[in-house]
């Protein structure tokens, strides 16, 4: 069994243990060494990061070969219309590039979802709508640059779920352990030990150099 982290990262938090400026970064919430995120969440976005100690693992879940799809929900500025979503639908041509087809659809905004600090920006003048945007490529900025793109930008972007795992109930700031089997590994990752992919190697732990404090939880 390899040991996985989910943890719910706050807005305006680095999605890395070493210091950066004076923002927030992982090493104020988590307290464990050797571990390190499967993946990057913005700055500006919140939601489900994976961490590891597992070098092997974080370089397959990662990896854009492999194609997990990563779930968010995005909250835009305007009401979303069916033209818009059948773009993100079909592919939407950014500077890099078609997009692959995405799975997108109106929503709610998600139930019991926790305020956000500081909050969007209220503007009586101007609706905001919410989607559930799905892709598997992981483009820089690539779901804020798509919503800009069919005329909708975001306001505020949730990563709900990587692959099998979501993030339920965890509170921003918070963190819960699971476990992956090599079973369930292999089901997952069917291209894992074929070129470079599968060659990744256990990360050493290395200092850091900033003390590691548990983050409170947030309200949800």
């Amino acid at each position: 069994m390899t040991v996985l982290y989910l943890f719910n990262k706050p807005f305006r938090v680095m999605s890395q243990f070493t210091p950066c400026d004076d923002r927030e970064t992982l090493a104020n919430y988590i307290d464990i060494p050797a571990i390190y995120p499967a993946g990057r969440l913005d700055f500006d976005s919140e939601g489900l990061m994976v961490l590891t100690g597992d070098g092997s693992l974080q370089h397959r879940i990662s990896h854009p070969d492999h194609k997990l799809s990563k779930c968010y929900w995005v909250q835009v500025e305007g009401e979303i219309n069916e033209s818009a979503i059948n773009a993100l639908q079909n592919g939407v041509e950014l500077k890099d590039g078609l997009t692959q087809p995405a799975l997108a659809h109106a929503i709610d905004e998600p139930a019991g979802l926790w305020p956000r600090q500081p909050p969007v920006r209220y503007r009586a003048a101007i609706p905001t709508s919410w989607l559930s945007l799905e892709i598997t490529e992981g483009r820089n900025r690539q779901v804020r640059r798509m919503t800009a793109a069919v005329g909708f930008p975001t306001l505020r972007l949730i990563r709900a779920s990587i692959g099998p795992w979501s993030l339920d109930d965890l509170a921003p700031g918070q963190s819960r352990i699971v476990e992956l089997s090599t079973s369930e590994q292999r089901k997952l990752f069917p291209k894992a030990g074929r070129g470079s992919t599968g060659n990744a190697k256990t990360r050493k732990p290395r200092p850091r150099t900033s003390p590691a404090r548990r983050g409170k939880r947030s309200p949800r």
